[in-house]
């Protein structure tokens, strides 16, 4: 079976330098993966109207001579009002009936992607998640009458997605993933379904969800429904390292510098040191001051010597309060 295809987004700004960062990261650690990488970038026309979101050209160059494929797209549907939905309408740019994984651009690749066993995965997702969504209201509905709302809605199996080691209403029984990474066997069946669906929930959503917001949530909402519906689930051990040794899902640039392992840090370092990708970087700030400056090892380290907080609010304050952070 051939690799996938992978897809990320970019565009004007925070994107299009996160993106070099990937894919360096991907010729970096992965020199062997034969996948394309395919990076999806939303015109300024549709539900983008009035905003820029063209790569830069010398961005655009960069990516080009790191093997990376540049693939325009309109969104219809979400746009400037739901950025999150760019993942769903980018889906669109793949070739159908081709296996393919979808990343956050955010993500680092630390190691031999090549390796990860894809052609014997079902549609899966990331299980580095929390609990954001629902938030069962005191009175009800709980967890199990929401999630069950939403199945019923499409005509899905509702126990058959349970994690049954976990007990009733509490929120890892139930089928949920974060959506920086998934995949699936055919890009169009999986992309039209998650486009449906979503739009369904948007504009119809059951009554059991009146307490509960879908903003910024609708993509992780439906994720789980299109997953289970084409014969997927809960990654198996085969895909462990999508969230541990081969990708590094760091969100953000003074968030990595602060909470990821020196073993990270040396990767994303390395990976961007050759001179080319080094003149392009430089012109965002972020990369500037804590790569190439040296600043995140220097003052973002220290400010977390003491141990990490459990929770990741308070290592935002603190980088914030420290002026180590940007939006």
């Amino acid at each position: 079976m051939a690799a996938p295809s992978l897809l990320i987004l970019a565009q004007q700004g925070r994107l299009e330098f996160e993106a070099i960062i990937f894919a360096a990261s991907l010729r970096h650690c992965a020199p062997d993966f034969t996948g394309r990488l395919i990076i999806a970038e939303p015109q300024p026309e549709g539900a983008w109207s009035g905003h820029g979101t063209r790569i830069g050209d010398d961005t655009r160059a960069l990516l080009d001579s790191l093997g990376a494929a540049i693939a325009p797209f309109t969104a219809r549907h979400f746009g400037a009002a739901y950025p999150y939905g760019n993942k769903i309408e980018a889906l669109s740019v793949l070739p159908p009936g081709q296996p393919f994984v979808f990343f956050d651009t955010d993500t680092l690749i630390t190691g031999p992607l090549d390796l990860v066993p894809f052609d014997k995965a079902r549609p899966a997702a990331s299980m580095r998640r929390k609990g954001t969504w629902p938030v069962p209201p005191l009175y009800g509905p709980g967890y199990a009458g929401i999630w069950k709302s939403l199945y019923d809605r499409f005509g899905l199996d509702f126990p058959s997605s349970l994690d049954l080691s976990q007990p009733d209403e509490h929120w890892e029984r139930y089928l949920y993933f974060n959506a920086g990474w998934f995949l699936g066997p055919d890009p169009a069946v999986f992309g039209q379904r998650f486009l449906d669906w979503a739009l369904s929930v948007r504009h119809d959503p059951p009554e059991e969800l009146a307490c509960q917001t879908l903003d910024p949530w609708l993509d992780q909402v439906i994720l789980p429904l299109v997953i289970h519906s084409l014969g997927g689930g809960r990654p198996g051990s085969g895909l462990a390292g999508l969230d541990g040794d081969v990708t590094c899902h760091y969100r953000n640039l003074p968030l990595l510098y602060a909470r990821e392992s020196d073993r990270v840090l040396e990767v994303l370092e390395a990976a961007v040191a050759p001179n080319r990708i080094k003149r392009r970087l430089r012109e965002w700030e972020p990369a500037k001051r804590l790569i190439y400056q040296g600043k995140g090892r220097s003052k973002v380290r220290p400010l977390f010597a003491d141990g990490l907080p459990s929770r990741e609010k308070p290592i935002r304050q603190a980088l914030k309060k420290n002026g180590w952070w940007w939006d």
